[in-house]
């Protein structure tokens, strides 16, 4: 980073910068609040009850992941879930090909998804804006193709993860669905924490200043290169990651399902832009939202889809910057504390 960014972040003398507020200090205890609860699921709900919430955690993990992308290093891929099904089938391979214990397979898949993205980016970064895009997806079809001649893995029908894999998770069902629980709700305080990091450090500030005006950011000498190719490794880690949990939770894989276009990316799309994108809070409030419109309106079949367009549609008519952001304007309410707010000295 130039001097001259470096000096952006330090304050004139006299001068105080803060990031807290009432609303994000609120926020904190309630968190510090709720993470008990919610490590304590396995007691007070039932199974449906845990895997919803286990899926619920996937689900805002991708979105807060994807909105990293897109919303902050303007990188718009629609090929993401290249990485979901990459990480299933990494897990899997390693736990029945090489008898690696799958809870260490999990990890170790998050770590080939962050190696292999290197190559990749390489290549896709060649492009820009909607070749980007394209180029992303085209990636994820590869990636499906070549699993599914993968005959060791099932091939185009896909494998159930052996039995003595998933009695190595845990004895018993309960267990193994609180264990499942419990790695998805770790994956998602990871994610979140690590997405706050980054946003609190510098390469937050020069990732903000990106989104906002990319030609102003490269006059500050920031590395656009170089920032986005970082963000967009560490995504596809943390992405091969959930893949890998994703399928642990469903304890079967196929390129289908893995590779899901509409399951791993359309959805998170749609979770991020009526959210609110470019913010912490909106894949939150954004994930809330379709699981409440998911298991009210899933009955109606094809109408449950052509429900959710509505609705992104309307929302990007009325609120661009998401349901959030429409909060944030009228309110200024900001549960995580990422902004700066200088404030004069005290008397």
């Amino acid at each position: 980073m130039s001097p001259d960014m470096s000096r952006m972040t330090t304050p004139p003398a006299g001068l105080q910068v803060s990031r807290a507020t009432p609303a994000s200090r609120l926020a904190g205890i309630a968190a510090l609040i709720l993470l008990p609860v919610l490590i304590a699921a396995p007691w007070w709900a039932g199974s449906f009850g845990l895997r919803l919430m286990g899926e619920f955690c996937l689900y805002l993990a991708l979105a807060t992941l994807w909105n990293l992308l897109a919303g902050y290093a303007g990188l718009v891929s629609v090929g993401q879930q290249a990485y979901v099904g990459l990480g299933a089938y990494a897990a899997f391979g390693l736990a029945m090909l090489a008898d690696v214990p799958i809870l260490w397979a999990v990890p170790l898949a998050g770590v080939i998804g962050l190696l292999l993205a290197v190559p990749v980016a390489a290549l896709i970064f060649r492009l820009r804006g909607a070749y980007f895009a394209i180029g992303s997806w085209v990636i994820a079809e590869v990636f499906r193709l070549f699993a599914a001649q993968t005959t060791s893995l099932g091939g185009g029908s896909g494998i159930s993860l052996a039995p003595e894999v998933v009695k190595s998770i845990a004895a018993t069902r309960p267990l193994r669905e609180a264990l499942s629980y419990w790695l998805a709700l770790g994956a998602v305080v990871l994610v979140l924490g690590a997405v706050f990091l980054i946003l609190r450090s510098r390469r937050g500030l020069a990732l903000t200043a990106i989104r906002d005006n990319e030609l102003a950011a490269r006059s500050l000498g920031i590395d656009i290169w170089w920032t986005k190719f970082s963000v967009y490794i560490v995504t596809a880690g943390l992405t091969a990651l959930i893949g890998a949990l994703i399928g642990l939770q469903k304890l079967r894989i196929s390129p289908d399902s893995a590779f899901s276009s509409n399951d791993w990316t359309a959805f998170v799309i749609f979770i991020v832009v009526i959210g609110g994108i470019g913010t912490l809070e909106g894949p939150i409030l954004g994930t809330l939202l379709f699981f409440l419109l998911r298991e009210t309106m899933a009955d109606l079949g094809s109408y449950y889809l052509i429900a959710l367009g509505i609705v992104a549609i309307v929302t990007m008519l009325k609120a661009p910057q998401g349901l959030w952001g429409l909060i944030r304007a009228r309110w200024g309410l900001e549960l995580f504390p990422l902004s700066r707010r200088v404030r004069g000295p005290n008397p």
